[in-house]
């Protein structure tokens, strides 16, 4: 590794028995560089782009190996593509250790999911619960008769009338000149208030004003 980072021109000199040794690590940098190949730094697993220097770097076997079936599946080298006997008999410790951190690191987000299901499970009992609480009201309260309707809209529009009307002095009633000024203080004392909107109020108190000169 030193000498292909220090002087790679002389790698042919130095390892005449590996012709190809320069132009396979050059592969193995430029994996690196493009995000195909995962790296670490002292046997350490790095994030992606990560600067590691060339005498630290380290490049799991089992990440070295997908890599090579990935991008060059007619290659075959044995330290990496052993018979299955052969490579239960030559796992390294450091492999070893290896994989067992990456057991633990998914037993760990295992149990993680594990407490999120739990919570979901939880948000979605409570989620029921609430429906069938809505639907029991419905179903014993029901919709509102005709007559009960009559009835608020008629209420509602006594209460408007009585709001704008005159004392026998010719003194108003209330504050409120016309019904456009109860709508904008209802709005503005309850913005978000379901149900009352301006729109709302403008079609609610139109009804009712309809009803009560209907049945006068």
């Amino acid at each position: 590794m030193q000498a292909a980072w220090s002087a790679p021109e002389n790698l042919a000199a130095l390892f005449p028995q590996w012709p190809a040794l320069h132009a396979t690590t050059e592969k193995i940098y430029d994996a690196i560089r493009h995000g195909e190949l995962p790296y670490g730094c002292l046997g350490i697993s790095v994030f992606r782009g990560s600067y590691v220097e060339p005498f630290q770097l380290a490049i799991r076997h089992s990440d070295l190996r997908h890599w090579m079936q990935v991008y060059y599946p007619d290659q075959k080298p044995g330290f990496l593509f052993e018979s299955d006997g052969d490579a239960h008999e030559k796992v390294s410790f450091g492999t070893f250790l290896a994989l067992q951190a990456d057991r633990d690191t998914l037993l760990r987000e295992v149990s993680t999911l594990q407490h999120h299901l739990q919570d979901i499970l939880v948000d979605l009992r409570a989620i029921g619960l609430e429906r069938d609480d809505l639907k029991a009201m419905v179903k014993t309260h029901g919709q509102l008769s005709d007559r009960s309707e009559l009835t608020y809209q008629n209420i509602i529009g006594a209460l408007l009338n009585l709001f704008l009307d005159q004392s026998p002095a010719g003194k108003p009633l209330s504050v409120f000149k016309n019904q456009a000024a109860i709508v904008d203080a209802i709005t503005a004392r309850h913005t978000d208030t379901p149900g009352l909107s301006k729109r709302t109020l403008d079609e609610k108190f139109a009804a009712a004003n309809r009803s009560l000169k209907k049945n006068q």
